[in-house]
Formats: C-alpha cells, sequence, structure tokens
C-alpha cells in the first residue's frame, strides 16, 4: 500500500504507508495503547473515531513551509496506518491522545459500568 504525497515543487509521488507496532495495556478502569511511529510530528498525526472504529495515521513528510531539517528529515519517508474495533466498555467521549519523540500515547477511558466491582452478598 502506498499514499501519494505533494512535494515542495508540485511533484507528486508515493510513499509506503506502514503498520506501526503497537502495545495494548489495560487496567481496571483504562486501556493504554502506545504507537511507535519514529519521525512524526504531533502535527502530522490524524486521529479519526468513526462509531466504535478509531483510526491512527501518521507521516514523517515534513511541513511544506518548513525551511530548516526537522527530526522527520533523518527517517525515511513513510506513512503510517492502523484501525482497531473498540469495544462497548470504552467511553468513546473521553479518549485522549498525546505525541511525543514519535511515540503516541492513548488513553482510552472504561465507561464506569463496565469497571469491576464487587458484588455483595445479602443474607434473606
Amino acid at each position: 500500500m502506498s499514499e501519494q504525497i505533494e512535494k515542495k515543487n508540485n511533484e507528486k509521488r508515493e510513499i509506503p504507508v506502514v503498520t506501526p507496532k503497537v502495545d495494548i495495556m489495560e487496567t481496571e478502569t483504562i486501556v493504554y495503547l502506545v504507537a511507535e511511529m519514529p519521525g512524526v510530528s504531533e502535527k502530522n498525526v490524524d486521529i479519526d473515531l468513526q462509531g466504535n472504529n478509531l483510526t491512527i495515521r501518521g507521516s514523517t513528510v515534513p511541513d511544506s513551509g518548513q525551511t530548516e531539517p526537522t527530526r522527520s528529515e533523518y527517517y525515511p519517508e513513510k506513512a503510517y496506518e492502523r484501525q482497531f474495533t473498540l469495544g462497548n466498555s470504552i467511553d468513546l467521549a473521553n479518549i485522549s491522545a498525546n505525541m511525543k519523540d514519535g511515540i503516541l500515547r492513548l488513553t482510552l477511558p472504561k465507561v464506569k459500568e463496565h469497571s469491576p466491582r464487587k458484588i455483595e452478598v445479602k443474607c434473606c
């Protein structure tokens, strides 16, 4: 799979689209998703949520207005894309994300009623 990009001089070329490596960790109240996207800055990350489908995209292509070399220019140009289907236990309205040093971290809180709880047993 590849994606067409437009360079500064209006020439178009294709760059490869790869699947980023992702770690998924879960606690009783939160699911953490950590994606490795080397060379991608927060400006070049796109996160879409449509229904229960979460899609992350990123690109190492530098912004067309930049004049100084950026970290992304030290990596081969590529685009990242990966999609996840979220279960009903995720609070879709409160998902958050941050990007630092090519690592995208998403925090997916669980809805309160799906959090584990202890059920008390009562006598007759």
